[in-house]
């Protein structure tokens, strides 16, 4: 760095905004915190950089990384992927088929909800207790739902977001680290919760050490080709919100961080869960969206699968959900339901009208039957026939 005396000190000034864009290719989310922060620092030193030839660039590592000796990566992502489906496609509530060769329209539908503070404390809680990271906490969360959607599917084969900065030399360098891994698990609809969040956190800390194994070469190993690959349109992403560059000071001038409100945004998968824990904010901590493609899914659909997400959230982390809440985590993950509350009375109402009309003496017993199968059994009721109703 050398001083820069022809600085012009008035080239920030009040009500001035700044927006900076990045092609998505050359750098990643992770990043954003270290540029403004080299930003914020040149800027008040009034210093020009300097290429250091012995400093470490994103373009070294990338040439490290290809020299890379691989074979134990290999061998890992071979048992981890062995004996599981990759080619099935996960039985989601979708409202039209696509072919595999069908183009994309990249239009999304987008819904959000907050969690209130209550609730987002409990789940922060859980993750401490259970020492589990709030990622390995959300995506436990979402294999449960899958779960639970997919007429209990055990064999769950989704992907998942990774930073990818598994080097301590790779925390303040800016660059495209982030990649996507397939997370493949065989649950036990016996399982607690607790218990899929076990092994949620072991499948996480095994991947850990892998991740840096390209995905184009998981795709070669297993002959499957990236735009049809079944568990690559399926996702989970977590993102922690850093309080860092809240605000930055460039001499005397004061930025305050702005978010931009997006109002649309493309639909890269057919179907993602992405989870925003903000840690400084007052109020929506915790929230999740459903990103959902148009080509699949109509708004009702995704508005309707959110509500039961967030219903299912509730019961396992909401202490006002009932008496037995705690009971619900440590009961088998198919004693949960998605099916909502006003549905269950629909249900009811439904089922007792037709037997009050009944007039027939044996017709009425057989009903009355139906009504007490209906009932006993209710929590195994599939929840996606309510999407017919």
């Amino acid at each position: 760095m050398i001083s820069d005396e022809n600085c012009d000190k008035e080239m920030i000034t009040d009500s001035d905004v700044l927006v900076i864009g990045f092609h998505h290719v050359a750098i990643d989310r992770s990043a954003y915190s270290i540029f403004l922060n080299d930003l914020c620092n040149t800027y008040n030193s009034n210093m020009t950089w300097l290429d250091n030839e012995k400093s470490l660039q994103y373009i070294d590592y990338a040439v490290h990384e290809r020299l890379i000796d691989i074979t134990l990566s290999c061998e890992f992502w071979r048992l981890q992927l062995e004996g599981c489906n990759l080619k099935r496609r996960l039985s989601l509530p979708i409202d039209q088929h696509r072919l595999s060769n069908d183009q994309r329209s990249g239009f999304a539908t987008i819904v959000q909800i907050n969690f209130d503070n209550k609730i987002s404390s409990s789940f922060l809680n859980y993750a401490s207790i259970h020492h589990l990271t709030l990622v390995q906490l959300g995506l436990a969360t979402f294999y449960t739902f899958l779960f639970k959607l997919t007429y209990s599917l055990t064999d769950l084969c989704i992907s998942c977001v990774n930073a990818n900065r598994h080097r301590p030399e790779l925390q303040t360098m800016i660059g495209m680290f982030v990649s996507i891994l397939p997370y493949c698990m065989q649950l036990d609809p016996c399982w607690s919760f607790d218990e899929v969040t076990e092994h949620v956190r072991e499948k996480c800390l095994s991947i850990l050490e892998h991740s840096h194994y390209p995905l184009q070469h998981i795709l070669r190993d297993f002959h499957l080709d990236q735009s049809t690959a079944p568990f690559l349109q399926t996702v989970f992403d977590f993102i922690i919100e850093s309080s860092v560059n809240d605000r930055l000071t460039f001499d005397y001038v004061s930025l305050q961080s702005v978010s931009l409100k997006q109002s649309s945004e493309a639909a890269k998968f057919d179907f993602m869960l992405k989870f925003v824990y903000k840690p400084v904010s007052d109020d929506n901590i915790l929230s999740c969206s459903f990103i959902c493609s148009r080509d699949l899914f109509e708004d009702t659909t995704v508005t309707k699968m959110i509500q039961r997400f967030q219903y299912l959230f509730e019961q396992l982390f909401s202490a006002n959900f009932n008496a037995n809440q705690t009971d619900l985590v440590i009961s088998p993950i198919a004693k949960l339901t998605l099916i909502l509350p006003d549905e269950v009375s629909e249900i009811q109402h439904v089922v007792f009208y037709r037997q009050s009309n009944m007039t027939n003496e044996g017709m009425s017993f057989f009903y009355l039957s139906c009504i007490y199968n209906t009932f006993i059994d209710i929590d195994q009721l599939d929840e996606n026939d309510m999407y017919d109703m």
